[in-house]
């Protein structure tokens, strides 16, 4: 689970913080409600991890909440078996 978390991590901050950003994100940074991801970069995450881990998110779990921190979205990851 933990390299899941890494993993997750690292593409959170590659993608969507700009060169020169030196805001910390770490696993309970605030992602949608702190400005780092917004509704269409949190469409691409979705993305990102359905085909990371072979699974299918249906939009009514998709929601804000769910994805505002990487601890978030591995409570999700977790629903579907991601461990």
């Amino acid at each position: 689970m933990a390299a899941i978390k890494d993993t997750v991590l690292e593409y959170v901050k590659n993608e969507y913080l700009e060169d020169g950003d030196d805001r910390e994100v770490t696993f309970n940074t605030p992602l949608i409600s702190g400005g780092i991801v917004d509704s269409f970069s949190m469409v691409s995450l979705k993305v990102f991890l359905e085909t990371k881990y072979n699974l299918s998110i249906p939009d009514a779990k998709a929601t804000p909440e769910a994805f505002d921190s990487v601890d978030n979205i591995m409570a999700l990851l977790k629903e579907f078996g991601v461990e």
